[in-house]
């Protein structure tokens, strides 16, 4: 059990949460035999500041001026966002997440942490069976990495009365064994136009709101433990091949956003509310050892009544509140490049470029 959520879970949710790693591969998930409840309670724990901090960067580029396109004017525009994790989410207290069966005390480091073995963790002794061991380990090493890179690629298309509509899309792209896909859309409404001076000012006013939706696939391996004791039907072929991890992340965010437009520079800036939620989902057979002192008084017993179909889904804790951006933006002729930094409990900081027209 000391390789609980060990690098290889760390490099699944990279890929999962990230979406831009080498590949998908098999992973080992060694922990989820200390207990389901368990088990993802530790998970979400180590994992959360990864994800908010993904949600965060979902967030970004969506504008780079309060100025919508003209009736028919349309833009295409590639952008990076790099959310970060604050100093605050690098560790978590063990005594404070919800441990059913298993003990532990002490602060232990996040995915986002410090690269050190957190405290230990025990679990329940067996009741008539002292021969098998109470599973102990210690929660999982920090990456010592708090920063989440996010692609995003966007198409802005100028409506009627002062409003554009922007939307996001990126199909289903195989990633190795795994798969990800994205979609999304904003809505850019000119209030500017209902002010007298808009004709002699430099200057646009318009509300902002945007929803995206990411998932990501990769498939997960958990096999029996061949030092315990295998008693399978015909109804569970080994190995077990159909276990799959599906990772959903939403973001939202709603808001103002002021910009000054001069010939070739846009300075510009929002001020609004974020919200970020992230949802886990493991699905397929998974071997889990339980005791059966008929048929061991030394060693975990592996067989069809033991097989798990499915984990409950992990809900990773939301993450919302208020933000302000502030940025600016060049253009030459039809071709942008914008930079950005937004203030928030987990902050971002965006870059990208496009062509726009009209």
């Amino acid at each position: 059990m000391n390789e609980l959520l060990s690098k290889r879970l760390s490099a699944l949710i990279i890929s999962l949460f990230l979406a831009t790693s080498a590949s998908f591969s098999q992973f080992d998930v060694e922990f989820l035999r200390s207990g389901t409840a368990d088990g993802l309670a530790l998970l979400e724990a180590y994992v959360t500041p990864w994800a908010n901090a993904f949600g965060a960067g979902v967030n970004g580029s969506w504008y780079n001026t309060a100025k919508p396109h003209k009736l028919g004017g349309f833009d295409i525009t590639f952008g990076i966002n790099v959310g970060f994790v604050p100093s605050s989410a690098n560790t978590y207290d063990v005594s404070t997440i919800g441990l059913k069966t298993f003990k532990g005390t002490g602060m232990a480091p996040t995915i986002s942490g410090l690269n050190k073995d957190g405290p230990l963790i025990t679990g329940p002794a067996i009741p008539g069976a002292p021969a098998i061991a109470p599973i102990t380990f210690n929660t999982p090493a920090g990456l010592n990495w708090g920063y989440m890179p996010v692609p995003t690629l966007q198409a802005g298309i100028g409506l009627p009365l002062g409003t554009e509509l922007k939307v996001r899309y990126t199909p289903k792209i195989p990633i190795g064994d795994g798969d990800f896909s994205s979609w999304g859309l904003g809505l850019l409404h000119s209030i500017m136009q209902y002010l007298p001076g808009e004709k002699v000012f430099p200057l646009d006013i318009s509300l902002f709101g945007g929803y995206n939706k990411l998932t990501g696939n990769a498939p997960v391996d958990l096999q029996p433990d061949p030092s315990g004791v295998l008693r399978y039907s015909s109804a569970y072929p080994l190995p077990f091949k159909d276990q799959m991890l599906s990772a959903v992340v939403e973001a939202w965010n709603v808001g103002a956003i002021g910009s000054i437009n001069l010939r070739i520079i846009t300075f510009y800036g929002g001020l609004g509310y974020t919200g970020t939620s992230s949802t886990v989902n493991m699905k397929g057979n998974y071997p889990m050892p339980r005791v059966d002192l008929a048929v061991s008084t030394t060693k975990y017993v592996y067989d069809d009544a033991g097989v798990l179909k499915g984990f409950p889904a992990l809900e990773i804790k939301n993450y919302s509140g208020l933000r302000a951006n502030a940025g600016l933006r060049l253009k030459f002729a039809f071709f942008t490049m914008h930079a950005d930094y937004t203030w928030a409990q987990y902050s971002v900081v965006s870059t990208g470029f496009g062509i726009s027209f009209r």
